[in-house]
């Protein structure tokens, strides 16, 4: 005797956790490079982003981010968020919609204005130094 309803259809269930997150991987998403969508100040900082770009179909991947020296086992330390460049779009739409990203442009100083203002800096110290030993 069979054990399952007549009539109703089998439920295919996933066969595991990954078997599950890629069934909802929208495939129009999959295309390209991958590409950086947003950052996260630690490992459950970005895997929660992950999770709702998974939600909306968007596959995504950590990378812890580059400069910083923390051992790998930690779940310290900043990571990126990277998605396929076919779902960047989406994922930013995801993210602005939660206010995880903003939608201003970020302003890059540039290099000359940072080596000028370091310049700055050293002559105003190298002027205290120079008073400090005439004066005393």
């Amino acid at each position: 005797m069979p054990l399952v309803l007549g009539g109703a259809e089998a439920i295919e269930e996933p066969l595991s956790e990954r078997h599950a997150r890629a069934r909802k991987v929208d495939p129009r998403y999959i295309e390209g490079n991958l590409v950086r969508v947003a950052g996260a100040m630690n490992l459950a900082e970005a895997e929660f982003i992950q999770g709702l770009l998974l939600e909306e179909g968007v596959p995504s991947t950590l990378r812890r981010t580059r400069g910083f020296d923390v051992p790998e086992m930690l779940a310290a330390g900043p990571r990126d968020v990277l998605v396929p460049a076919s779902g960047h779009g989406a994922a930013r739409e995801v993210l602005l919609q939660a206010e995880i990203v903003s939608d201003e442009p970020v302003k890059e100083t540039a290099p000359s204005r940072v080596l000028a203002a370091l310049l700055g800096v050293l002559a105003l110290g190298a002027l205290v130094i120079w008073l400090g030993t005439e004066l005393g």
